[in-house]
């Protein structure tokens, strides 16, 4: 029976030291526990999206130095973690010092090392070059380092032969994406097994938590156990990382595989914490009990994820104050009572900044939230404000100082709408939240998000979109979640979920006449859906064909038949189409450029895990044909 112990740690980008203090922390509570190996997370000493501190020769040295105290702690054990490899006599792509993501194994103070590999390491095979991962910036691949040294890369994944308690133990020691390598020409597995016997997998991961990811996980890593007999240990941080305009939360749910691919073991998600697991390797674990694992892919994830980045966030800026702009509306509402439950009321400010459009509806709705909270609460109306920027712009002469001819600007209505949601974020929250000691939210949504349906330095300002990974029916869903399972009471107004969504910023968009946002969430939240998260990611064209074959909706996921009741022919359909993709490719490319740093929760989020340039608006050839098809020449 193998005793180890999963280090499932929180780990604080770009702060070895206290990593470090963490680790060593848990090694002496896993000797303690009689663990013979205890694991670490990928990166578990510098911590992995760190942008270009890599390139800091001197973090570099420092991640080394303190890699060297966890050596030293596993006198008597075996410790497996991640850092940092450098070779200071080699350069990597980019003409600096290379670097490798390494796994270091320490046995009994020293470094483990054998003859048939270059470092007393072992080096991640397959970096990840896609979403939010940018490896090959910083780091060496194996697969460049065998063309270096002119081996075949299954030549050097071998397995490592360590001496426990008089026996030996192979391990096949692997690096995140390595265990990900349906999509690679290298299959890390594989070549152990060939290179084997292996007596057990061990996986180090830096994974963050996406929605569902954790069930695709496991059933990626319990076919690959299965197809090959072997039990497999995968250990995950915790923690919040950013690389600036995404913020990432990891879960950690270390999980323990036994032979047959069945779950045996595994640590709750979203905590930090020393796990023991007993694994009889002569039966390959499959004689112990299989556990149940909780989905990942529900409400209840959503708000666990968010919930803990939003803490994570707020802690790592030094933030404990917090000023919401609450508006009657969902998305407020629910930003509210996701603020409430990390920072507690007292250190909430909410305010209502009504103008001559908002309904007593929506201002009797902001209150009663404020008061099921037990928040701050203020109203500071805007109209007295906004009626004298009107009046100033459109009343003060412009001169042309070359003819001498002076002209008055108009204020058109969308400028107006723009002028009052200015005033509420650049004014008013921003100056309440210096006075309050603290920051001001931005309260969108991804939907909103995705076609610019926002004030650049309005609504679309704050220094963190909490909900701005979330569809608008993931809103309302969070909305029923917290009332039903975190409050346990009608803290969201029932009338917030029911009312129809809108900005109230002119008479066109009355709540008590039922008029809203231009967006029509149950379809456009699915057409948005597929512009941006499907993995080979729609555009008009393929939108389009779809439209045309009858398969619309099957294909982007809504309500069977919606496209048919909201359009009534082809022509309003492509109209409807075009407005929002030359939103999409168009202005919102700029506001989203400028947005607050978003908390990612989906398979892809704004920010750098969506790369996108200022392009402009196109439209393909097989778009341009389909639309002439189905609209005639005359178009």
């Amino acid at each position: 029976m193998l005793r180890i112990a999963l280090g499932q740690m929180e780990v604080f980008p770009g702060r070895p030291d206290l990593n470090t203090r963490t680790m060593l922390t848990m090694i002496e509570e896993a000797r303690e526990q009689q663990a013979q190996i205890v694991i670490f997370p990928e990166m578990s000493i510098p911590g992995y999206f760190l942008g270009d501190t890599w390139e800091q020769q001197s973090f570099i040295r420092d991640c080394e130095e303190h890699g060297r105290l966890v050596v030293e702690a596993s006198a008597g054990m075996c410790v497996l973690f991640g850092n940092v490899g450098v070779d200071w006599n080699k350069v990597g792509d980019d003409g600096r010092t290379r670097k490798y993501n390494a796994f270091f194994i320490a046995q009994d103070g020293r470094l483990y090392q054998d003859s048939q590999f270059p470092y007393p390491f072992r080096i991640k095979t397959l970096q990840p070059n896609y979403r939010e991962f940018d490896d090959d910036r910083h780091f060496y691949s194996l697969r460049k380092l065998v063309q270096d040294l002119g081996k075949n890369i299954g030549d050097l994944l071998q397995p490592v032969v360590l001496n426990i308690a008089g026996e030996p133990v192979k391990l096949g020691c692997m690096l995140c994406e390595d265990g990900w390598s349906d999509d690679y020409t290298v299959k890390p597995i594989a070549s152990f097994h060939r290179n084997g016997p292996v007596d057990l997998l061990v996986n180090i991961s830096a994974s963050p938590f996406t929605l569902g990811k954790n069930n695709k996980r496991n059933r990626v890593f319990s076919k690959q156990v299965k197809d090959t007999g072997t039990p497999l240990v995968y250990v995950n941080k915790v923690g919040m990382q950013n690389n600036g305009k995404t913020v990432y939360t990891f879960d950690g749910f270390s999980t323990v595989y036994n032979g047959k691919g069945e779950i045996i073991d595994y640590c709750p998600p979203f905590l930090s914490a020393l796990k023991c697991v007993d694994l009889d390797l002569n039966s390959k674990g499959n004689q112990q009990t299989p556990v149940i694992v909780p989905d990942d892919h529900d409400t209840g994830s959503i708000y666990q994820a968010l919930s803990y980045g939003i803490e994570k966030f707020i802690a790592s800026i030094c933030l404990n104050k917090v000023v919401i702009g609450v508006s009657g509306g969902i998305d407020s509402a629910v930003s509210t009572a996701l603020y409430t439950r990390v920072l507690g009321p007292e250190n909430i400010l909410l305010v209502n900044m009504p103008s001559i459009y908002n309904s007593e509806t929506t201002k009797d709705l902001a209150a009663r939230l404020a008061q099921n909270l037990g928040c701050r609460y203020t109203v500071m109306p805007i109209q007295e404000v906004v009626d004298f920027t009107i009046k100033q712009i459109s009343q003060t002469p412009v001169v042309d100082l070359q003819g001498g001819s002076q002209f008055d600007l108009a204020v058109t209505p969308l400028a107006a709408e723009n002028i009052q949601a200015r005033d509420r974020s650049a004014r008013i929250l921003a100056a309440l939240a210096s006075a309050f000691g603290g920051g001001f939210t931005c309260n969108a949504n991804k939907s909103e998000t995705t076609v610019g349906y926002s004030t650049l330095y309005g609504d679309h300002a704050g220094f963190l979109a909490a909900l701005a990974d979330l569809w608008k029916h993931q809103v309302y869903d969070l909305a029923r979640y917290l009332n039903e399972h975190v409050y346990q009471r009608e803290v969201i107004p029932q009338k917030t979920i029911d009312i129809v969504p809108s900005a109230e910023l002119s008479y066109e968009q009355a709540v008590d006449e039922g008029k809203g946002d231009p967006i029509i969430y149950p379809y456009h939240d699915y057409l948005f859906h597929a512009f941006m998260e499907r993995w080979h990611r729609a555009t008009p064209e393929d939108i389009l064909t779809w439209y045309s074959q009858g398969s619309l909706e099957k294909n982007i996921g809504c309500e069977p038949g919606l496209a048919g009741r909201l359009f009534p022919g082809p022509r309003e359909f492509i109209a409807d189409l075009e407005r929002w993709w030359k939103l999409y490719t168009g202005i919102a490319v700029a506001k989203r450029i400028q947005a607050p740093p978003i908390l990612a929760v989906s398979r892809r989020a704004y920010g750098f895990d969506h790369r996108e340039a200022q392009n402009g608006t196109y439209f393909t050839a097989g778009y341009l044909r389909l639309k002439e098809q189905l609209l005639g020449k005359n178009i």
